[in-house]
């Protein structure tokens, strides 16, 4: 069942945080449903702008809408994940997704402010909801590129005035993760001293982290353990997740850690069996896996074993 990104903010609020999981292919999609599942929790379905040209969302739909059927119990919301302002006008218009996020977080405030009222404005006309964003993650994923020099943690005043003037319905901000493998060096770490004002300043306002891969060093080490070449990795603690969610944190994004899985998976099948050319039974075994990773994931989330309270919470409403 697709819901509104909304409605799993209303169940999970102060409690846990729902995980936001990135999705390019079937292998992905399939192991996302099954994972959440296992793990008995809801969660979000994230299509960036940059799976979209990676295939065709036409596709990428299908797949999703196909999973609806094959996993009726599921409850998920449909997410566009960090669109320009012509890429969240195309999705509202698509009929499918349930919620957009508008990154005009590089323009200036009174810009950024703009730009993400009128993707409001269409987007609540057509009654989906809006993610924006406010601050700047350093580090890179697909087309967003910000050097650390160039970083900036959300500003709480302005974090109050941003979602008054907008009108937006949940707000991602910038309290030291960054996108990518590599995400902190030395005693760098999250400012939960920046969240809490924030969500003193928004109380129930729902928060969103970027950039929350925890790059397990197990997984890092396996990968370069097959051939990789990954050096000095490091992410977000993952024990941290229920902490950030205590504090107005109602969904965190990981597509890092699904990549390093599949890494992993694929690295190590084929130079354990160099004569393969099949890629079915490759897949079937990061199905698998993925599904574990997932699953693990929401444990650390708090989401885990939460389906059944928000099955209730929607038949209610």
């Amino acid at each position: 069942m697709i819901v509104t990104t909304k409605k799993l903010f209303e169940a999970a609020y102060g409690k846990y945080a729902i995980g936001a999981y990135n999705i390019n292919n079937l292998e992905q999609t399939m192991g996302l449903f099954r994972g959440n599942l296992d793990s008995q929790a809801p969660f979000i379905i994230q299509i960036s702008k940059g799976a979209r040209a990676y295939t065709h969302q036409k596709m990428l739909e299908a797949m999703i809408r196909a999973a609806e059927e094959i996993f009726p119990d599921a409850i998920f919301a449909v997410h566009l994940d960090h669109g320009d302002e012509q890429t969240c006008y195309d999705a509202i218009n698509s009929g499918f997704y349930s919620s957009v996020m508008i990154d005009a977080s590089h323009e200036d405030f009174e810009t950024n402010i703009a730009i993400t009222r009128r993707v409001v404005e269409a987007a609540h006309a057509k009654g989906v909801v809006v993610e924006a964003e406010l601050g700047q993650l350093g580090g890179v994923e697909e087309h967003v590129q910000v050097s650390e020099a160039d970083a900036k943690l959300t500003d709480p005043d302005q974090a109050k005035e941003f979602v008054e003037r907008t009108g937006c319905d949940s707000l991602a901000c910038a309290i030291g993760t960054s996108h990518g493998a590599f995400k902190f060096t030395g005693n760098q770490a999250l400012r939960f001293d920046v969240l809490a004002e924030i969500q003193k300043r928004l109380p129930g306002f729902p928060l969103v982290m970027h950039g929350s891969s925890s790059v397990p060093q197990e997984e890092v080490d396996r990968i370069n353990a097959a051939g990789g070449a990954l050096k000095g990795a490091r992410g977000v603690d993952a024990n941290q997740f229920k902490r950030a969610a205590e504090l107005g944190v109602t969904k965190i994004n990981i597509d890092t850690d699904g990549r390093l899985v599949w890494t992993r998976v694929h690295r190590e099948y084929f130079l354990e069996h160099p004569e393969n050319f099949d890629l079915r039974p490759i897949g079937k075994v990061f199905m698998s896996e993925y599904a574990k990773f997932i699953a693990a994931k929401n444990e650390k989330l708090g989401s885990a074993g939460q389906l059944e309270n928000v099955r209730k919470m929607l038949a209610v409403a």
